[in-house]
């Protein structure tokens, strides 16, 4: 599959969530030639078998396809859940109502009081009298009354239905929940098994969180990249330590939304994405992007706009979740997505020419580059990496007018590039000698119809020379 030239080319990348309505060979062949760059695998909702048979499935595709997508996997982490109901329970505004601990110990209340258990034995630790208690995604708002050795009874603030497995928010309430439970662990492990590219952790809460995973990584002697997803107060109250630990970040909006007050999401998404391009790390949007079309062919205006405003920010990605794994038009979501990305990027190309400064001398470096290739007229920025990190670092940057044409000879890292805004990835072994590894490069671009005659290359790479990494910027004319 050719790729299209680079001034065509989709700086925001894409990922989808698969599901019941994409998991099928056909469906995922015309997402991928859709320009799909990350699928993702939700845990919550996924056996092993599952898991091992799908990605077996994605990598088959994505040889025929010729577009070697990631692979993200999305554990679990930390949830609060209600237990199994007979049949689901109507609550009625201003009702008394329990949540159990212990569920089968003996407790002194009225036969007229009905309870649900839960998951989590400490719950009544963690909540103070006072405190609100959301359920399913906040539609059910009750209040804390009393607090008891096995249960918590609380005070229907916003009436609504309960079913069995609902997820609880306490919002302002630390939890002590492991970061990294059993349940991701075994998770994990199956999809590090099966070659994932990233795993995305939730409910981080702060720095060590990720530490956890990261050695678990290191344990399996895994190069899997770590996406920290942002989902509480905590998270935001840490958002910059949080930013430095990980590989990425998610700005999950909904359980974000829940946790934090409504008016406060679009200041968090933006102050979000700001931090992580100050700090060179790839950022993903996610939630809601298209909800409307899990049931309907069009979006809501509101919803273009939402998109709209995550390419303004320049976000390296935006998410689709429930719309592609149960919704009825998956592919045109994402053809709405491609649509719209690239009609803000052609608005926005008319940015400013000159990129964020970084402290550090290698990040200086890639600095001059992306002035550079700003200011040339038909220039491309060509980078060399055998970890990524060069290509991240001018992503980061966000050049205005040329993408990242990321040469590497790793498989792993090839695949993991897909994440980076503007980046173009390209699977390639590296010569012995640097320059010839640049014109073998040329070359693939020639006949990718990536670059024509006339055309400046500014090149980006580190070489080893005397046991030291040494950074260099080159200009060179396309002959």
């Amino acid at each position: 599959m050719k790729r299209p030239m680079p001034d065509s080319f989709r700086r925001t990348k894409i990922i989808f969530t698969l599901g019941p309505a994409t998991e099928s060979e056909e469906m995922l062949e015309k997402l991928l030639r859709a320009g799909a760059d990350v699928v993702r695998l939700n845990m919550a909702h996924a056996s092993h078998d599952w898991t091992r048979a799908v990605i077996r499935r994605i990598r088959a595709v994505s040889a025929r396809v010729g577009r070697d997508v990631a692979v993200m996997m999305d554990i679990k982490g930390p949830e609060i859940r209600t237990g199994d109901l007979a049949a689901p329970i109507e609550l009625k505004p201003g009702e008394i109502f329990d949540f159990t601990v212990k569920p089968g110990a003996a407790r002194e209340i009225s036969e007229e009081v009905r309870s649900v258990d839960v998951n989590y034995q400490g719950l009544v630790n963690d909540v103070h009298v006072g405190d609100t208690v959301l359920v399913d995604n906040g539609l059910l708002r009750l209040e804390v009354l009393e607090k008891h050795d096995a249960h918590i009874r609380c005070r229907v603030l916003i009436p609504g239905q309960l079913s069995s497995r609902r997820h609880i928010n306490l919002p302002g309430v630390k939890v002590n929940l492991p970061a990294f439970t059993a349940k991701d662990r075994a998770d994990a492990t199956v999809g590090l098994e099966a070659g994932i590219d990233f795993l995305a952790l939730s409910f981080v809460r702060e720095a060590a969180d990720i530490e956890i995973l990261r050695a678990f990584l290191a344990e399996k002697k895994s190069k899997c990249r770590i996406i920290a997803k942002i989902e509480d107060q905590s998270a935001i109250d840490n958002l910059d330590e949080i930013i430095q630990a990980t590989d990425a970040l998610m700005v999950a909006r909904g359980d974000l939304g829940i946790e934090c007050p409504f008016e406060e999401l679009p200041v968090i998404q933006h102050r979000a994405v700001r931090a992580c391009i100050a700090q060179g790390r790839p950022v993903i949007v996610a939630t809601h992007m298209l909800e409307s079309m899990i049931t309907q062919p069009v979006p809501t205006r509101a919803e273009l706009t939402d998109v709209a405003n995550a390419v303004y920010e320049q976000a390296d990605c935006v998410m689709l979740s429930g719309e592609t794994t149960v919704g009825r038009y998956p592919l045109e979501c994402v053809q709405m997505l491609d649509k719209v990305a690239r009609r803000i990027e052609r608005e926005d190309a008319a940015g400013l020419d000159e990129p964020a400064v970084f402290t550090g001398e290698r990040m200086k470096v890639l600095h001059s580059a992306v002035v550079l290739a700003n200011q040339l007229p038909r220039s491309r920025l060509l980078a060399f990496t055998r970890h990524g990190f060069v290509a991240q670092g001018l992503a980061a940057l966000r050049p205005v007018h040329s993408p990242v044409l990321a040469f590497t000879p790793s498989p792993e890292v090839f695949r993991q590039l897909r994440l980076l805004r503007a980046v173009v990835p390209f699977l390639m072994p590296f010569a012995s000698e640097p320059n010839a590894t640049i014109e073998n490069a040329i070359g693939v671009l020639r006949r990718e119809g990536a670059v024509a005659t006339g055309d400046k290359l500014v090149v980006a790479t580190d070489v080893v020379a005397q046991d030291r990494i040494v950074d260099s910027v080159q200009l060179r004319t396309v002959w």
